[in-house]
């Protein structure tokens, strides 16, 4: 059966990186933007980083443009305004689609292993959050407006799992 550790994907800098580097991790993957009402989710997606890093914890954040322009800046760029507005140091990637054609395929794979709201494979907006195990399967996907806080269970019942 396919995980995540079967793909890799683009950094900020061009380079490929390897999802399989994060084995034995729980991971929260998530596509974000810069001018978003859910863009404040930064502040609380670091307070769950810094939390929850030393027992195993990555987020894995990938900007993505295709929900009303509200990421529009260059890969430079939107890693600036992170640190600068939100002091974000978990992993930023390079901008990509979610949906459609040109989807990134990590992300088609996301949407297949787990459905959203009334079964839709499709990402409805920015801020839609994924959480994997520490075997790289797709456990739990939580919509935009969920808040950060409704992950804590999930991600302590997967830290703790052997």
């Amino acid at each position: 059966m396919p995980t995540i550790y079967d793909f890799s994907v683009t950094t900020l800098t061009g380079e490929q990186q390897s999802l399989a580097q994060y084995q034995g991790q729980v991971l929260v993957i998530v596509n974000v933007a810069s001018q978003c009402v859910f863009t404040t989710q930064y502040v609380q997606l670091q307070a769950l980083y810094e939390r929850y890093r030393a027992q195993g914890l990555v987020i894995l954040a990938f900007p993505c443009n295709q929900f009303g322009g509200q990421e529009p800046g260059s890969n430079t760029e939107i890693m600036q305004f992170c640190q600068l507005h939100f002091g974000v140091d978990f992993p930023i990637f390079a901008k990509i689609e979610v949906n459609g054609p040109n989807a990134e395929p990590l992300f088609r794979f996301l949407k297949q292993q787990q459905r959203g709201f009334l079964g839709s494979r499709r990402i409805k907006w920015n801020f839609t959050k994924f959480v994997i195990d520490k075997e790289g399967h797709v456990v739990k996907r939580f919509a935009p407006y969920r808040k950060i806080a409704d992950l804590q269970p999930v991600i302590e019942k997967l830290l703790a799992a052997a």
